[in-house]
């Protein structure tokens, strides 16, 4: 992972890079860092994912947010749990092969925010 370099530039900027285990979840202090970055209403949960829900007029838009949203997944390679509901998406990120959390969870947090 990268997050030698937490704030050379905005998250939203920079691009997953695939993990496949082996290197250290981010530390409380780390994570922390990220999370100024992020803005927002993201939550850091045990400091082992993130999770945010979002609030939609009706079904319709909250799925077309779901659609936008997992496109960015699908273009950075790493994706989210993702629960839709009528007018209610609620997102949690986390990367599954360190079993925490990495710089790659706090970019598409801020991508996913990008495309609302």
């Amino acid at each position: 992972m990268q997050h030698k370099d937490i704030a050379a530039c905005s998250l939203s900027d920079r691009k997953c890079v695939p993990c496949e285990g082996g290197v250290p979840k981010l530390t409380p202090s780390e994570c922390q860092t990220y999370m100024a970055q992020l803005g927002g209403d993201w939550k850091l949960v045990d400091h082992h994912q993130l999770e945010k829900e979002y609030r939609f007029k009706d079904f319709a838009q909250a799925l077309a947010f779901v659609n936008r949203a997992s496109a960015v997944a699908e273009a950075e390679g790493h994706h989210p749990y993702i629960h839709l509901t009528w007018g209610y998406v609620k997102l949690i990120i986390w990367t599954h092969a360190i079993d925490g959390l990495s710089e790659n969870d706090f970019i598409l947090a801020a991508k996913t925010d990008a495309v609302l």
